[in-house]
């Protein structure tokens, strides 16, 4: 109740002071078709007390352009030199209450925003995890995302599928932030605010998206040439499609009495030192897990559709989908191409 109502007051206020310029409900509406990364659409409510704080600190700074650029209109107005006036103006050396005010009134209102700032910052981390709250633990890598789900023995990269938390049995997702190589930062604008990945500290964060749906995002901080192309996707599903991406994922694939033509040129090459298959003699760490990869709707850290076309270019050479990707290139042959091809597109 009491962050609720402090959220209340941040909007209250935000608003009211908002109108002196213009209504803040008519640049929402285009904001938010615009983008699907718009930090003015929450759909979380560490992202609503963004939000909130947001409007409050654009309502103030609004406040103090409107009132400087009225007085430096006016003076220009008041003041401008008439043409047959050549006299001096008035020199005025110094007023202490003006001094005292100039200094003052800043002091006070950067207290005010820090304060709210705090405040946005203690509510959000003082969360605890509750029971029924799902744990994810996000590991960033050069240039892609690592996702396991401890309590459910899942790991799979790029594409995060929580559940969605209504009102009338909330599950928010606690994500831990690990990194494995440099400093990333996890950033889903619309779902909570930016929290770093650096290595050998862990950081934590929450969200309970209350409406289904895709939501975007990216690494926000400079880890490398490919940092632009660290994308963030996070599935936000109902309860029942949540369970059944859970059971599926949960699969492992059936090992054949004989491995196709492409599961050997794959286990016979480096791959296996880097990606993972379970069920089969791949089983690396460096790369993303590969047990249902035709199961996700991009490759490459969201940057391209998963399609055969797509996938195949990956394999032949990721620099040409990915510049500056750490995967090398395998020198596959057409025909080692469109047998390895052929078998990742059955891990579903």
């Amino acid at each position: 109740m009491r962050t609720s109502s402090y959220d209340g007051w941040y909007r209250g206020s935000a608003r009211g002071l908002f109108v002196l310029c213009c209504s803040g409900e008519v640049f929402a509406l285009p904001w938010q078709s615009l983008s699907p990364t718009n930090i003015f659409a929450p759909a979380s409510k560490p992202a609503d007390s963004i939000y909130g704080v947001s409007l409050f600190v654009l309502a103030v700074t609004g406040a103090i352009f409107a009132i400087v650029f009225s007085l430096l209109v006016y003076t220009v107005v008041r003041f401008r030199k008439k043409t047959d006036d050549r006299s001096e103006p008035p020199q005025v050396y110094g007023s202490t209450q003006v001094e005292v005010a100039w200094t003052v009134v800043p002091i006070l209102i950067v207290v005010a925003l820090f304060m709210a700032t705090v405040r946005v910052i203690a509510d959000t981390q003082k969360m605890v995890r509750p029971d029924n709250g799902l744990e994810v633990v996000a590991v960033g890598h050069q240039f892609w995302w690592e996702y396991r789900y401890p309590g459910l023995g899942i790991v799979t990269a790029n594409e995060l599928h929580v559940p969605v938390s209504d009102t009338g049995r909330p599950t928010p997702t606690f994500v831990t932030l690990l990194s494995a190589d440099t400093d990333h930062s996890f950033w889903v604008p619309r779902l909570a605010g930016k929290t770093d990945l650096i290595p050998n500290h862990p950081n934590r964060m929450w969200i309970d998206p209350r409406e289904t749906g895709l939501f975007l995002g990216q690494c926000a901080q400079y880890c490398g040439t490919q940092h632009a192309k660290m994308l963030l996707r996070v599935y936000v599903q109902t309860r029942d499609d949540f369970e059944h991406w859970v059971e599926a994922q949960k699969q492992t694939p059936r090992p054949t009495s004989v491995p196709s033509e492409g599961q050997r040129i794959f286990e016979s090459t480096a791959c296996i030192n880097c990606h993972s298959v379970a069920g089969t003699a791949a089983n690396g760490r460096f790369g993303p897990d590969l047990t249902h990869l035709m199961s996700r709707d991009t490759i490459a850290a969201g940057v391209a559709a998963n399609t055969d076309e797509n996938l195949r270019r990956w394999i032949r050479n990721p620099d040409t989908v990915k510049p500056g990707a750490l995967m090398p290139a395998m020198q596959l042959n057409e025909q080692e191409l469109d047998a390895v091809t052929a078998y990742l597109e059955t891990l579903r």
